[in-house]
């Protein structure tokens, strides 16, 4: 019996699994070599459709940029700068499920003093623009959480690797220390164009929206915020 074949039993009955052999089972369930600095991308995807929704209403927020598209130079500043950035933004919004704000499962808009995680990501990513940050280096990308469910981060495209910025952690960590799924992200070609972060061999359709959110997962992100 190989070892990801136990693991998955151990899951099942409630056992502790080794954090590799949990690594071994993300990187497998997403086709991502876990190895690697940078996430790899398979192609395109279809946009969140609350994303689409505040493209709309937001046309200036998501126009491709007329510039070239390396990769962001993160210097100590920089690195600095976004990692005070997510944590000040994880201190001062409150989260709060769309249906509960809004009455409906998916509205991004930035936050008012409260919002879902999609609303964190915009928040964040409009504060780094307005320090210089170019929106190629900042892409909205959508995974599965521990628990399953849909979730939104940020993206952090540089020249060390992506790093991810993410409302249920006030610490920035590389995208392949993160516990999640990862399902697609904004193209760094134009932020209106979703890209998918799983091999094709394992793409089984869109997901559901991503404030598929449960009122234990909003206690749990303000537990675990600070």
């Amino acid at each position: 019996m190989n070892k990801t074949l136990i693991a998955l039993i151990a899951f099942g009955i409630g056992l502790a699994v080794p954090a590799g052999v949990q690594a071994e089972l993300r990187e497998q369930a997403s086709g991502q070599d876990r190895h690697s600095p940078f996430m790899q991308e398979f192609g395109q995807a279809l946009p969140p459709i609350g994303h689409v929704g505040f493209c709309r209403r937001n046309p200036a927020e998501c126009v491709a940029e007329p510039t070239l598209h390396q990769l962001f130079e993160l210097s100590a500043e920089r690195e600095q700068e976004m990692r005070e950035i997510n944590a000040l933004v994880n201190e001062v919004v409150k989260p709060v499920t769309d249906q509960e704000l809004y009455g409906r499962i998916e509205h991004w808009t930035y936050p008012a003093g409260k919002g879902d995680c999609e609303d964190y990501v915009l928040l964040k990513r409009r504060l780094l623009m307005e320090r210089g940050w170019p929106a190629s280096a900042l892409l909205i990308t959508v995974v599965r959480d521990e628990n399953g469910d849909g979730h939104a981060i940020l993206t952090v495209r540089t020249d060390k690797g992506d790093f991810l910025l993410d409302n249920k952690h006030s610490q920035v960590i590389a995208w392949n220390q993160s516990p999640y799924q990862f399902v697609k992200r904004q193209s760094h070609w134009d932020p209106q164009a979703w890209v998918s972060l799983k091999a094709p061999s394992l793409q089984h359709g869109d997901p559901t929206p991503v404030a598929r959110t449960k009122r234990d997962r909003i206690r749990h992100t303000a537990r675990n915020s600070r």
